[in-house]
């Protein structure tokens, strides 16, 4: 059974729409679609609204015209899939027979500043809230931008703060992924429940910011949140990690084909060192990255898991990280 808390598939269904190609969640080129989460065991997947501000004219009507999409695949495959807006669904469509779909936003940006928006959102099943992307908006700044530098001053701004505390009231998840380090302490000040990084890997395995420090994986655990292991070569395995010998020693790539999947198991056991079996989760990023041929898409997660099993990871352990500690969340703040 497999709890995945991010991927970009409905901004990828009407990217490859709006290129007039034929597209849906049943089944789609990309890397996610029902057809493959059900070969693979899905109980539940998260999908993204994805909006890149730099590209549209108003980020908050992208967002809506994603939402549409999302109702629409939604409504088509109702015999299959069903959304969640609390706990109890998960219990019941699962009852049913059905996968699951919980939706977020990836960008907080698309709300413009305002609280109004933040609470529309929820009212059409938002559940979880990346506060930022790649670019600085009126909550705060990232971490990944043009530089690939840290950032460590530049965290919340008042608004999100304010945002935080509101998020928390209506019951939609904190999500820190993209968020800069010092937002990231921001975060751990003022949030009062546990919050979770949907889709970020170990920094001192691969150095992008786009991942966790370790002091941040100590933090996460503590406060009773989950970090979603990244499939996205870049954040895995394209940056020099000190001491291997697994890369090249001038552009960092991959030698064997079989290393990708090692490397997403040494992210996972280094995250479940660090902070613990319960404070990892899986968190794709499917359809919104490049991944490697030995874990092509959604349908082939069995190579993953073996890999990890063969790594020396329990049954029950990945019971954790597959499922359980996501759903604990849920259970939670759902």
């Amino acid at each position: 059974m497999i709890v995945d808390m991010h991927c970009d598939t409905i901004w990828l269904l009407n990217h490859l729409r709006e290129k007039g190609e034929e597209a849906s969640l049943l089944h789609s080129p990309g890397h996610l679609d029902l057809e493959k989460m059900q070969k693979s065991g899905y109980l539940l997947q998260n999908f993204a609204l994805f909006v890149e501000m730099s590209e549209c004219e108003d980020p908050w009507e992208e967002a809506q015209k994603l939402y549409r999409v999302y109702q629409e695949e939604m409504e088509l495959n109702q015999d299959r899939i069903g959304r969640v807006l609390c706990f109890e669904d998960i219990e019941r469509l699962q009852k049913e027979g059905k996968m699951c779909s919980l939706l977020t936003v990836e960008e907080g940006g698309v709300c413009k500043g305002e609280i109004a928006k933040l609470k529309q959102l929820h009212e059409q099943g938002v559940r979880m809230m990346t506060l930022t992307w790649n670019f600085e908006n009126e909550i705060g700044y990232p971490n990944y931008g043009a530089t690939n530098t840290l950032e460590t001053k530049l965290g919340l701004k008042d608004k999100g703060i304010e945002f935080v505390s509101h998020m928390e009231q209506l019951g939609m998840i904190v999500d820190v992924s993209h968020l800069s380090d010092a937002g990231f302490w921001d975060v751990c000040k003022n949030a009062t429940k546990p919050f979770v990084a949907s889709h970020s890997n170990a920094r001192e395995v691969c150095r992008s910011t786009r991942n966790l420090s370790d002091e941040m994986i100590k933090a996460l655990a503590e406060r009773g949140g989950v970090t979603g292991l990244n499939y996205c070569k870049a954040f895995t395995t394209e940056h020099l990690w000190r001491g291997s010998d697994w890369f090249d020693s001038v552009g960092g790539n991959l030698r064997g084909s079989a290393d990708y999947l090692q490397m997403l198991t040494e992210h996972a056991k280094h995250i479940v060192n660090v902070g613990g079996i319960e404070c990892l989760g899986l968190g794709s990023d499917f359809d919104g990255i490049r991944t490697h041929e030995t874990l092509p898409h959604a349908g082939e997660m069995e190579r993953l898991y073996e890999a990890m099993k063969k790594a020396g990871f329990t049954e029950s352990q990945l019971d954790k990280i597959w499922y359980e500690n996501v759903l604990r969340i849920y259970r939670e703040l759902l």
